[in-house]
């Protein structure tokens, strides 16, 4: 499979915006076999409610998601998950077995514009192309897990070259258009986040 993607920079940072006020800072690494790792935290206000998540998320050298580990803390207290995968969709949540998240390969936190890169680089969609990409859906202040059906379709370009993708969860019917940089992180997500370094 070709990477159409340049290598990941040392770090990334976001501006969260519109759901909620913060920053979002990740860190990614190489980690054994191909496979890769993204040390990230999220700092934000949402509704009054001031929080913060930090993760750690496994891929292997596909760009599946293998574990993550995730933490927030609130007013409501300190919470932790860790979500395991065999890569090839059969999960376990703190070691319990997930028959609900069977079949999701990515994990995709509702914190994070980072977590949204990993589909776009596994899927690797040409120009027409739509695939299907179920997330194992980790809430941002109690760490509920939840199955998220998504879509994501490639369409063109923008005029500087970056890469997009039409959206859509289709059980909320949100939809909107993510814009991608040439190492394949959010550039800008509707709603949510836009890029800052």
């Amino acid at each position: 499979m070709t990477e159409p993607f340049a290598a990941l920079p040392p770090s990334a940072a976001w501006r969260h915006r519109d759901a909620r006020e913060g920053f979002e800072i990740v860190f990614p690494r190489p980690a054994g076999a191909g496979g890769g790792v993204l040390d990230g935290h999220t700092v934000a206000v949402e509704d009054g409610v001031a929080w913060v998540v930090r993760y750690e998320i496994r891929i292997d050298d596909r760009w599946r998601t293998r574990v993550a580990r995730v933490a927030s803390r609130s007013v409501a207290g300190e919470r932790h998950v860790v979500l395991e995968s065999d890569g090839e969709g059969d999960w376990r949540t703190d070691g319990a077995p997930a028959p609900g998240l069977t079949g999701c390969l990515d994990v995709d936190l509702e914190s994070s514009a980072c977590t949204n890169t990993l589909p776009v680089h596994r899927l690797v969609l040409a120009v027409g192309e739509r695939a299907e990409a179920p997330a194992v859906y980790v809430r941002a202040i109690g760490l509920e897990v939840e199955r998220l059906e998504q879509v994501y379709e490639r369409v063109a370009d923008d005029t500087a070259g970056r890469s997009r993708y039409e959206y859509h969860a289709p059980a909320d019917g949100f939809r909107c258009q993510l814009v991608y940089d040439e190492a394949g992180l959010i550039f800008d997500y509707p709603g949510l986040a836009t890029r800052s370094s």
